[in-house]
């Protein structure tokens, strides 16, 4: 258990980056006994989205500060602006991305945590080619993401 704040201002905190995007982790599965973990992300214009999948062990939340994101939610398609929040129980099938032509940013949240995936998609985005949407569904079902 920590003992004291943690602080970070925009733009900083664990930087990941995958599929074009940046990710500033501002808490951990280290710095919350694994609860949760909380990213502040900006997605690119026309970046590839996350296969369509359903949490089985966690549940996700999105808050957007800038541009339009796009979230698709089972059979609804939403878009979401500055303000609007989205809160993803598991179970329901999802995906996301920029439905805008410059950066977008939003605040994403995971309980329990999830930073880890994080860390090895961003090690699969490294290579010279992105990889394919197989590898990356190999990858979420280790981490308990099913195809939605």
């Amino acid at each position: 258990m920590r003992d004291k704040a943690i602080v970070f201002e925009t733009g900083h905190g664990k930087l990941l980056a995958a599929r074009g995007s940046t990710m500033f982790f501002k808490a951990t599965r280290a710095s919350t006994n694994g609860a949760f973990s909380f990213m502040e992300r900006t997605l690119p214009p026309g970046g590839r989205k996350p296969p369509a999948h359903i949490h089985t062990n966690c549940e996700e939340a999105f808050y957007v500060l800038d541009g339009e994101i796009e979230f698709f939610l089972g059979d609804d398609r939403v878009i979401g602006r500055a303000g609007s929040f989205v809160h993803v129980p598991g179970g329901v099938s999802h995906t996301f991305g920029n439905a805008a032509t410059v950066p977008s940013r939003l605040l994403i949240i995971h309980a329990p945590a999830m930073d880890g995936y994080f860390e090895e998609l961003q090690a699969l985005w490294a290579g010279a080619a992105p990889p394919s949407t197989d590898d990356e569904r190999a990858l979420m079902e280790r981490y308990g993401m099913e195809p939605g």
